[in-house]
């Protein structure tokens, strides 16, 4: 199911039982908490029964409560505004272990990106990459930390790299104004989605170039405009958005094209530890035995 649950609801309100129109009014009007309560809870909030709550979810068009229930979370990250996150972190966290339970939530996210992650098309990207002309890569925003850390790899692996990280679209647009077929562009954004990211890669898919797309779903603004989605579960975390799925799976990028380029990197390597140690780029360890 690609639209919205609430689009959906609206649309199916009249044929809702009485039972059902409570849950639906309530989800409408609370959607930031109906989206992190349990089927037993969201029943009793709207006085009705937890199996009520189970088919209502089903009446939707989905499997049942935990399908909905991510809907309705997906919708959630996209929706909120940084106050109303605030509010939800301090509802799911409670009196929690604040340090326990963002690193719990990570694992879980880390855990569900590699059961995610179509293996083939993860391949795919990486040959695209290698033999495209020219690289470019886009984040703006939040992901912009995405798409620096992944450049400052691939700077030693590819002659042609472009870093896009300006937040306007003009910005975005003018940066991407020489990109053409042949060349490849690897994408990052997550909810709230940018749409300065979102109108940089359709012009790419419309001049012909190759378009990489890291973001949460397949359902994302930026995946409609992808020759490959590489799907990376994220979160949000107060008014952070937990990316360490993302940034896991660029690492796995990196290794992935550094085997693929590993005559290149050595080369390279070789000539940057001279010019390091000339220039006492790093500290030295044995200084501090």
């Amino acid at each position: 199911m690609n639209e919205d649950i609430l689009s959906v609801i609206e649309y199916k309100m009249p044929t809702f039982s009485k039972g059902q129109k409570r849950i639906a009014s309530l989800i409408c009007e609370s959607y930031d908490k109906a989206a992190f309560m349990t089927a037993s809870c969201l029943g009793r909030q709207a006085g009705v029964s937890e199996s009520t709550v189970v088919r209502f979810a089903m009446e939707l068009g989905y499997e049942g409560y935990p399908q909905m229930q991510k809907a309705m979370q997906e919708m959630v990250l996209n929706r909120l505004t940084s106050v109303q996150r605030m509010g939800v972190t301090t509802d799911r966290i409670g009196t929690q272990d604040v340090v326990s339970t963002v690193l719990h939530a990570d694992a879980e996210k880390l855990r569900q990106t590699g059961e995610t992650v179509d293996r083939a098309v993860f391949q795919k990207a990486v040959q695209d990459i290698i033999s495209a002309k020219n690289i470019y890569i886009l984040g703006v925003r939040s992901a912009s930390s995405l798409a620096s850390f992944f450049g400052y790899y691939l700077q030693y692996m590819f002659d042609s790299v472009h870093l896009i990280t300006s937040g306007s679209a003009g910005e975005v647009l003018e940066q991407l104004i020489n990109i053409k077929p042949g060349d490849a562009v690897i994408a990052f954004s997550f909810p709230r989605y940018s749409s300065s990211t979102v109108e940089g890669v359709a012009y790419c898919r419309s001049v012909g170039a190759t378009v990489i797309g890291i973001t949460n779903s397949m359902v994302s603004p930026l995946a409609e405009y992808c020759d490959r989605v590489l799907v990376a579960k994220s979160d949000m975390v107060s008014i952070v958005d937990s990316l360490v799925a993302p940034l896991s799976l660029v690492n796995a990028l990196i290794v992935a094209l550094s085997a693929g380029r590993e005559e290149v990197l050595r080369a390279n390597f070789d000539r940057l530890e001279a010019i390091w140690q000339s220039h006492h780029i790093y500290e030295k360890k044995d200084e501090y035995l």
